[in-house]
């Protein structure tokens, strides 16, 4: 069974990169936590993005970032370009050959793929331009899909209703198809 797979194409520059990756991670976790989550809003390039305002979330966020952008910068590879992962799992009762419990094992249930490439704009204003196009069209994709029927039926039942995410979540970084981070 494959899961769905959202995928978000998007040209950073190195004045705005940690800044854009933050805000899609915030929209996407703010419409992926099923728990109380406490919302706020900021702004990146003239765009609003909804955000989670929760200091763990907000730790896992710039952690992960920060990692993404030195693997960037400091990396070997001449393309500039990797990917972040979101991966949203639900725990459910792993079984041996005879159908005898064993503990638990995380099925995810959905992932987002975020295609960054690094370039060097030829002008500020116009690159700034269409990153924020890019942006308000990220943040409709994240909302088209997940108040989708096909984004609502990939959630399975909450049966654990504690902290701010009953799912067990997952953000990882791949540069030249290598998992870091």
């Amino acid at each position: 069974m494959s899961i769905p797979t959202i995928t978000i194409d998007v040209a950073l520059d190195r004045r705005n990169a940690k800044e854009v990756l933050h805000a899609i991670l915030h929209a996407i976790l703010f419409h992926r936590l099923f728990g109380t989550v406490k919302p706020q809003t900021f702004e990146v390039l003239d765009v609003t993005v909804p955000g989670v305002a929760d200091p763990e979330m907000e730790q896992l966020i710039n952690d992960k970032v920060d990692i993404f952008w030195k693997a960037i910068e400091n990396g070997t590879s001449t393309n500039k370009r990797g990917q972040m992962l979101v991966t949203f799992s639900e725990k459910r009762p792993k079984k041996s050959w005879f159908q005898v419990y064993v503990g638990e094992e995380d099925v995810p249930w959905e992932q987002w793929i975020i295609n960054g490439e690094m370039r060097q704009p030829k002008s500020d204003k116009d690159f700034d331009t269409m990153l924020a196009s890019t942006l308000s069209k990220t943040l409709h994709t994240i909302l088209t899909y997940t108040s989708s029927e096909r984004g609502r039926i990939a959630v399975p039942l909450i049966t654990n209703a504690t902290g701010i995410s009953p799912f067990p979540l997952k953000i990882s970084s791949k540069i030249d198809g290598v998992e870091i981070g």
